[in-house]
């Protein structure tokens, strides 16, 4: 990361949706957190506490973030990968994010994400994009009519063609 980068991530910080270490979908004090939708958050907490039974512990690496915040991913992700159109594949505008809205949260570590792969639809819980494992929304359809079918990427998504 740049100093550049690395300062404007300081500036922005945790109230912008800045997760500069994991915490449990239970933090309370984080806006990353707290800021997402109340539906999806009160679905992670009891799937968290259902897998807590099961050994394994949900991090979010990633939650609600500001749209200043999800623009600084966003240029960062060219940076990386070279153009628009490649960084979307991974990163979202602030105009089409669902971590914008507050409806999308990134889990961790693997084993948490592999306990979402099995037992997630029965929480509304999926995974969207083939290529972001980590990546879940709420579906409450899933619940009786299993998870929907994976984009392989957030360009493969209609709602990023707004």
């Amino acid at each position: 990361m740049s100093s550049s980068s690395s300062a404007v991530r300081r500036a922005l910080g945790k109230a912008h949706g800045a997760v500069p270490d994991p915490v449990t979908v239970f933090h309370d004090a984080i806006p990353a957190v707290t800021n997402l939708d109340p539906a999806l958050l009160a679905a992670l907490r009891r799937a968290a506490a259902d897998a807590a039974d099961d050994g394994v512990e949900f991090a979010v690496n990633g939650g609600w973030r500001s749209p200043e915040y999800q623009e600084q991913l966003f240029r960062e992700a060219i940076s990386k990968y070279g153009t628009e159109e490649e960084a979307a594949r991974w990163v979202a505008t602030p105009d089409t994010s669902a971590h914008v809205s507050g409806d999308a949260v990134d889990i961790g570590p693997a084993d948490a994400r592999a306990w979402l792969a099995e037992h997630g639809a029965g929480y509304g819980l999926c995974q969207i994009y083939r290529n972001e494992p980590w990546h879940y929304e709420l579906r409450p359809e899933a619940v009786d009519g299993g998870r929907p079918p994976l984009y392989a990427d957030p360009t493969h998504d209609p709602r990023m063609w707004q």
